[in-house]
């Protein structure tokens, strides 16, 4: 594997709000230097939706030595509201490239489920319903997936006049991206109970098609079962319909960091088997997904994060007594697979 890494999480903006409220530079700066010295990672995908804050993440990890995806994730845009916010993070991407180092600029991600005009539904949780629905129309699909692809058309001629390193888009499996213009094809692919059997000559598959693979995003969240459910184990939350954020879980769930380590440490096996060029866990840490041990336990967020990390509200860790935060299994085994291959 040429570029091994991670997805370190800015903030994802929905409306006024913000998923990571406290974004301190010294923090930041903290965790990208564990990022390349305790995780052994090469590169870093940099996301969010304030294109200040990735620019500036992306920034000090450049100055690190890592490879920089920069990688603005909108939420609930329209087409046109998307174009701009990818030019802005063009631009930026642009002026750190000309610095020295490696950066790929990321033309958004998973489109058709986190935005507007694609899919039927006015909310990601619609949408989803939409797929998941047994009598889905299968046209309404290959509309969606045309849709995305038509999108990325425009927004490629944007990046490329403002851009001039290598572009991606990190998509899921139901888009059928044209990757003719795109110097890496890139997936968030999460391997779930359903698709256990097909999943490891699914990722030779993308690899036989001779362009450079990414895997922009897998991983496991922390409750018992949660790799059976592969991208749906933040379904394990109860959310704010005003602000999108998380409450509470929605029953009591057991924790099972060795679980989630194993499924991290299985994917990476695959992938680096199948020749992937490059992968990032998602995610070091959801700062909005707290570890709450004490009171009730529908409280914990965390075991439905899939950060490798886990979050504190009001103390800091005890293996770096400077974060608030702490390792979970899962560090450990990336850690581990990142210093051997």
């Amino acid at each position: 594997m040429r570029a091994k890494g991670i997805t370190y999480d800015t903030g994802f903006v929905r409306g006024s709000a913000i998923s990571r409220e406290r974004f301190d530079p010294v923090t930041v700066e903290r965790e990208l230097r564990v990022i390349r010295d305790d995780l052994h990672c090469t590169a870093v995908r940099v996301t969010g939706g304030d294109p200040e804050r990735i620019e500036l993440a992306a920034t000090f990890a450049l100055d690190l030595g890592l490879e920089v995806w920069f990688s603005p994730y909108p939420l609930e845009l329209t087409a046109d509201e998307m174009l701009p916010l990818f030019a802005d993070c063009a631009e930026r991407a642009e002026r750190l490239r000309r610095r020295g180092g490696e950066v790929v600029l990321v033309t958004g991600a998973e489109l058709s489920l986190m935005n507007k005009g694609f899919l039927p539904g006015d909310s990601i949780d619609e949408r989803v319903a939409f797929l998941l629905a047994p009598d889905r129309p299968a046209e309404r699909i290959a509309e969606a997936a045309a849709r995305v692809d038509a999108f990325l058309g425009r927004a490629v001629a944007v990046v490329r006049e403002r851009f001039h390193g290598r572009i991606t888009y990190a998509s899921v499996p139901l888009e059928r991206i044209d990757w003719t213009p795109f110097d890496f094809l890139s997936v968030d692919l999460y391997r779930s109970a359903e698709i256990a059997d097909a999943f490891d000559a699914g990722v030779r598959g993308l690899v036989a098609q001779g362009k450079p693979v990414a895997i922009t995003e897998f991983g496991s969240a922390t409750f018992r079962g949660a790799g059976d459910m592969g991208a749906r184990g933040l379904e394990i939350v109860e959310y704010d319909k005003e602000n999108g954020r998380p409450v509470r879980l929605n029953g009591e769930y057991a924790r099972d960091e060795a679980g989630q380590a194993a499924s991290v440490r299985e994917l990476l096996e695959t992938f680096d088997a199948a020749g992937v060029d490059s992968t990032f866990v998602f995610v070091f840490a959801l700062h909005d997904h707290v570890h709450r041990p004490d009171g009730d336990p529908r409280d914990d967020l965390d075991l439905a994060s899939y950060g490798i990390v886990k979050v504190f509200e009001d103390r800091k860790g005890d293996t770096y007594p400077d974060m608030e935060w702490e390792p979970k299994a899962a560090f450990a085994a990336v850690a581990r697979h990142h210093r051997e291959n």
